[in-house]
């Protein structure tokens, strides 16, 4: 169990038991501050009976103890234990017994004080030495300092068990508690970015038929809360960490993709990821000029790794185009729109005199995902220069058509069944024809004004095979889109871009295939989606296994998924939205609604999203019917 309030973060197993082993244990920036938390009372270990996450940031722990022999079945102290992602864990005995008890508590606390990557790669050495220190513990390393203080104080204390102990006598009925404040000596109490700024996402709420959708919603907002961070330097301006636990620091392209798929909340957080990144951006000269570096990722068992700065660097213009559309101020447009300039510059000095969008580093193949990334790119910021009259958008209008044109002959591999987008080309001009969740992206064309989407790399025909093949066993396995189909060589349900279930992936494609008239395929997407969402008590991981659903059965957990994450949370808001059809254009002061006809989900209601920087509701009936319920003052609705 997770609870994350950056930068702190707490990790226990299912039970909520501190026992030092894996990655449990209270952490702050990355740092294990506190490994071991064990307790004891009357010399016995509690009776775990429950563990449940209160919020993102908090978990509550319920256990049981029978403090005495021949008590019978009923336990006679009840231990309930919450811990918060700040560093603080609270213990409450309650005597539920007829007689007066007395009860010893202890608690054994120790920590190795390790890096999360050296604790996670298993390079993590021996327990630190405590000392006593005031009402408390204090352990020390040549780099670091960690107390752990207790209120009320301890009985006693013994540095060399690392024990702090009590006497309580309860009554029956009677209560008593100790809060222990897990610090890092010198450098204050954890100050989460998401508790001092609520109001960069809006507190979005969901009702309707569909089972979990209330909950869904919630549990994603809060976790995009808790893994919000900010810019050290410049502290007003917020973004999202990837993932806990393994990724709690900047990924550019995750960040750029989750703030976009979460503009229904609110600009706030598009703003801050933008600003932030716009000072990465190489400042030139050279080929690297203007683009946002990002490390390389793993593409799968037929690609070599992937540069995901160039993603990155494709997001930014398109996440201030959309940004725009749902309503971030003219200012801030204007104050982004030079770093969206030299990222636009990059894609059209980058291909030169060429067709394609090629790989930064020689010999690479042309990946069809980065070439839907960039035409992407180059329409959605045409639309953005033409709007504040900046030179550039006939030129990158010009080279979207002769992608579009090459790349539907290029990139097309035929087949007795009609065909399929190739997941890249060689540099000798080999397709290679593999089939995954890559493709989807061929279906996020962007959004324009007037409600209107992008024109997209394929045709209506091609789009409508694509819909097919997305939407057939070998790609859906009952509970979202895999990775890799399954009848690929190298696939692995359990590959992180194999086979798994990649949550982003999966929400685009729904979104992508609504968009296109294609909803039975996206109707059973969500389906899916929605089905694994409640078997993971509503906080969805950035992925999971590819088995197949069967009657009774629930998705796999991968055991390198981070859960919460960031894309993985946003995501959950974009198929929300998907289902009512929400397309602002704020310049234009209109909103269109181009609902699901089928209502796949029932009736939904959404309200508290953000739309032109107002609250914005809406409802869908069970006919498919839109109806606005909140809106800004003067937004003109258009169907």
């Amino acid at each position: 169990m997770i609870c994350v309030a950056l930068p702190g973060l707490a990790i226990s197993d299912g039970h909520g038991r501190l026992n030092g082993r894996g990655l449990e244990g209270f952490y702050r920036a990355g740092r294990r501050l506190l490994s071991r938390c064990q307790v004891r009372v009357a010399g016995r270990e509690p009776l775990a009976l429950q563990a449940r996450s209160t919020g993102a940031d908090r978990v509550r722990f319920v256990g049981t103890i029978c403090a005495g022999p021949g008590a019978g079945p009923d336990p006679d102290v009840v231990l309930e234990r919450t811990r918060d992602a700040d560093g603080t864990e609270r213990i409450t005995l309650r005597n539920t017994s007829l007689r007066l008890l007395h009860l010893p508590l202890e608690v054994a606390l120790g920590t190795d004080l390790a890096e999360l990557g050296e604790i996670a790669s298993g390079r993590t050495g021996r327990e630190v030495a405590a000392a006593v220190r005031d009402s408390g513990l204090r352990w020390t390393s040549p780099t670091l300092s960690v107390s752990v203080t207790a209120d009320p104080p301890p009985t006693d204390a013994l540095a060399s068990a690392g024990l702090l102990r009590w006497e309580f006598a309860l009554p029956p009925g009677g209560t008593a508690s100790v809060e222990l404040r897990v610090r890092q000596d010198g450098a204050g109490p954890v100050r989460a970015a998401g508790r001092a700024a609520r109001g960069i996402l809006a507190d979005a709420r969901a009702t309707g038929d569909a089972p979990g959708l209330e909950a869904l919603l919630r549990t994603c907002v809060d976790d995009l809360r808790g893994l919000l961070l900010r810019d050290p330097a410049h502290p007003a301006d917020l973004h999202l960490a990837a993932g806990a636990p393994w990724r709690c620091g900047l990924a550019p392209a995750e960040a750029l993709s989750a703030a976009r798929m979460a503009l229904p909340l609110g600009t706030g957080l598009a703003a801050g990821t933008l600003h932030t990144l716009a000072r990465t951006q190489h400042p030139g000269p050279g080929p690297r000029y203007g683009m946002i570096p990002g490390p390389r990722r793993d593409s799968g068992p037929h690609l070599p790794p992937g540069c995901t700065g160039t993603e990155a660097t494709l997001l930014f213009p398109v996440l201030l185009a959309e940004a725009r559309r749902w309503g971030l101020p003219e200012r801030d447009t204007r104050r982004l729109l030079p770093a969206a300039e030299r990222c636009l510059a990059w894609l059209r000095d980058t291909v030169g005199d060429g067709t394609y969008l090629r790989e930064p580093l020689p010999g690479g193949p042309v990946r069809c995902e980065t070439q839907a990334h960039a035409h992407r790119a180059a329409l959605l910021g045409a639309d953005l220069l033409e709007a504040f009259g900046r030179p550039g958008a006939a030129d990158l209008r010009q080279w979207a058509q002769e992608l579009r044109t090459a790349f539907r002959k290029d990139f097309w591999a035929e087949d007795r069944a009609g065909g399929r987008p190739a997941v890249a080309r060689t540099p000798d001009g080999r397709l290679l024809p593999h089939l995954g969740a890559a493709a989807v992206h061929l279906l996020d064309t962007g959004l324009l004004g007037g409600g209107e989407h992008a024109p997209g790399l394929l045709d209506k025909t091609r789009t409508e095979q694509l819909a097919r093949l997305l939407g057939g066993p070998a790609m859906d396995s009952g509970w979202g889109l895999r990775g890799l189909a399954t009848k690929e060589p190298g696939y692995n349900p359990l590959g992180h871009r194999a086979g798994a279930v990649r949550v982003p992936e999966t929400a685009i494609a729904l979104a992508g295939l609504a968009a296109a008239g294609h909803e039975k395929e996206a109707a059973a997407l969500l389906r899916g989606l929605l089905a694994a969402a409640g078997s993971f008590g509503h906080r969805l991981p950035e992925m999971f296994a590819g088995d197949q659903r069967t009657e009774g059965g629930a998705p796999v957990p991968h055991p390198a998924a981070c859960r919460p994450s960031a894309t993985a949370a946003a995501a959950a808001v974009l198929l929300l939205t998907t289902l009512a059809g929400i397309r602002p254009d704020t310049p234009a002061g209109t909103v269109t609604l181009r609902p699901m006809p089928t209502a796949p989900a029932g009736e939904i209601g959404l309200k508290g999203l953000r739309v032109a920087g107002a609250p914005f509701s809406v409802r869908v009936s069970r006919l498919g019917l839109a109806m606005v319920e909140e809106a800004a003052e003067g937004l003109q609705l258009r169907v």
